[in-house]
């Protein structure tokens, strides 16, 4: 059974941080390519970033040298870090997994003063 479970979400002020955590199970997990999505009320859902097998990363725009991406293979956990984060970043996140598309349940992630 394939379970992805996410952590690390919460209340920050802005220009906090938080580290969210993700980790799977039932999958070949170095294989995968991993990445994070969140949703904002009213919105769709977005690309925040993705990390492959080999390391490489991609992130949207809106978070590119605030947000980092990394994978622990051994523990089978991905980990999105997310610094200097401002209101706009509030937001479910949710954790991601290819091939498969596999999802997890989401973690709230709330920048506000």
């Amino acid at each position: 059974q394939v379970q992805f479970v996410e952590s690390g979400g919460g209340l920050v002020q802005p220009g906090g941080s938080l580290r969210l955590s993700c980790a799977a199970s039932g999958i070949i997990f170095r294989i995968y390519t991993m990445g994070w999505y969140r949703q904002a009320p009213g919105k769709q859902r977005e690309l925040v970033a993705t990390i492959n097998s080999g390391g490489s990363t991609n992130f949207a725009d809106s978070v590119k040298g605030r947000f980092t991406i990394s994978r622990d293979n051994a523990k089978k956990t991905v980990y999105l870090q997310m610094n200097s984060l401002k209101p706009e970043d509030t937001a479910v996140y949710y954790c991601n997994g290819q091939p498969g598309n596999f999802w997890g349940q989401g973690t709230q992630v709330t920048v506000s003063s």
